[in-house]
């Protein structure tokens, strides 16, 4: 689905073409660049940009899925679609979407610091051939979240591992008459940390044909996560009685009550919490041997081989990709009370860590002295425009299924499930 953002809902912005479709606007102009983005912070960086200058104007259009609709444009079923002059969104980095962008080797000097302030492993993901054509905006990273009374009681001062999870998560439960009233922490909980298990256990999911993993890895971390499960409490519903008693307040509420340990979610969930219910709390990084996974959603920028305003397209990307201009988007956003509802750079953390380590504890408190050392940051393997749709729908329910049969030939392959996925939804 295509929509122009709403001005009054999000933030005032020009949009040159709004009396006519998203697909009829005159791109005579090249002094217009339009960008596509799942991203609606963008609506605000375009604003600041066309409002620093003169020269350019840049029409920003929110959708869904914009590696999608480069898809469908490239193959030539939206005929009646206007090729966008950039991109800035998720699964750009797949096998069939990342050609369709020009190279960016010369957008920035090579003596001008600009490449040297990105992490450089995000950055490699953008380069075909040594040849940069996308750069990295934004990430998240996993956080197990916990009442800041316990502090003292994990081992690391900024991240914390699978066994020191479970481990403290065991010791903290507590049983009457044969119920629990208090737990530590259950991958049953969550799907979502069931994933990020799996990728610490080395499941390396990847774009192949379409998607390819390592079984025995794969199947490790779920064995893993069954036994975690039984020798905490004997049976899963346990776990599933406990849930149903206790937890239908908010997670963070649940931990400063001191009704559950740890609470799993990313930074960009964990910044925008209410500051009445992060007072109490403190987090650590989920890593396992000194790597801290990436969410696989980090957000991309791209010019595209066929940009109609090359130039200004240019003009925004030199501009949002310069220290002071993200300092001052950061600065703008608080002050207009932005980050109370979006973290940090397009809903995440910056890409460039000059940014991220040196800017962001100005506006994140809690961060400072926090960040890991960028060696420690892993980003997922490519992964195929329509990833989070197979995740959602196809793996993350196979996971909390697996863990709930001794067997994985109690239920449906994997492997199978993710083919009929692809069979029903072909068009």
């Amino acid at each position: 689905m295509v929509k122009k953002i709403n001005i009054f809902k999000i933030i005032k912005v020009v949009i040159i073409c709004s009396a006519f479709s998203f697909f009829s606007c005159d791109r005579q102009d090249a002094r217009i660049a339009v960008l596509w983005t799942d991203r609606p912070e963008f609506v605000f960086y375009t604003e600041q940009f066309n409002a620093s200058q003169d020269r350019y104007k840049v029409e920003v259009y929110y959708m869904e899925s914009p590696a999608q609709m480069l898809m469908e444009i490239n193959s030539g079923s939206r005929a009646d679609a206007d090729i966008p002059d950039m991109a800035a969104a998720s699964w750009l980095k797949s096998s069939s979407t990342r050609n369709m962008f020009r190279t960016l080797d010369n957008l920035f000097s090579k003596d001008s610091g600009t490449w040297a302030n990105f992490y450089p492993r995000l950055l490699s993901l953008g380069q075909i051939n040594n040849r940069q054509y996308l750069l990295p905006v934004s990430f998240n990273i996993p956080a197990m979240v916990f009442n800041s009374e316990y502090s003292d009681t994990i081992s690391n001062a900024f991240t914390i591992s699978m066994e020191e999870i479970k481990a403290l998560g065991i010791a903290y439960n507590i049983q009457a008459n044969g119920v629990y009233t208090r737990m530590g922490f259950s991958p049953a909980w969550n799907d979502k940390f069931l994933f990020v298990s799996a990728t610490l256990f080395n499941a390396g999911f990847r774009e192949s044909s379409p998607i390819a993993w390592d079984p025995t890895s794969l199947e490790d971390a779920i064995l893993w996560a069954q036994n975690w499960i039984y020798e905490a409490s004997t049976s899963l519903q346990a776990h599933d009685d406990f849930v149903f008693r206790y937890c239908y307040d908010p997670p963070a509420k649940l931990v400063s009550s001191g009704r559950i340990l740890f609470s799993f979610m990313d930074s960009s969930e964990l910044f925008v919490l209410a500051e009445e219910h992060r007072m109490n709390l403190d987090f650590r990084w989920i890593s396992e041997h000194d790597s801290i996974p990436l969410d696989e959603d980090t957000v991309y920028f791209g010019i595209h081989r066929k940009a109609k305003s090359r130039n200004a397209a240019q003009a925004f990307a030199r501009w949002f990709f310069f220290t002071d201009t993200q300092r001052l988007l950061l600065e703008t956003s608080s002050t207009k009370r932005m980050l109370e509802t979006s973290f940090g750079i397009s809903g995440g953390f910056s890409a460039m860590r000059t940014v991220t380590e040196q800017i962001f504890p100005l506006y994140y408190p809690s961060l400072l002295g926090r960040m890991p050392p960028e060696s420690f940051l892993f980003p997922h393997n490519i992964l195929p425009y329509n990833w989070m749709a197979i995740k959602e729908r196809v793996i993350l329910p196979y996971l909390g299924e697996r863990i709930r049969h001794t067997s994985a030939d109690e239920i449906r392959p994997l492997e199978r499930r993710i083919s009929d996925w692809y069979r029903l939804n072909r068009n």
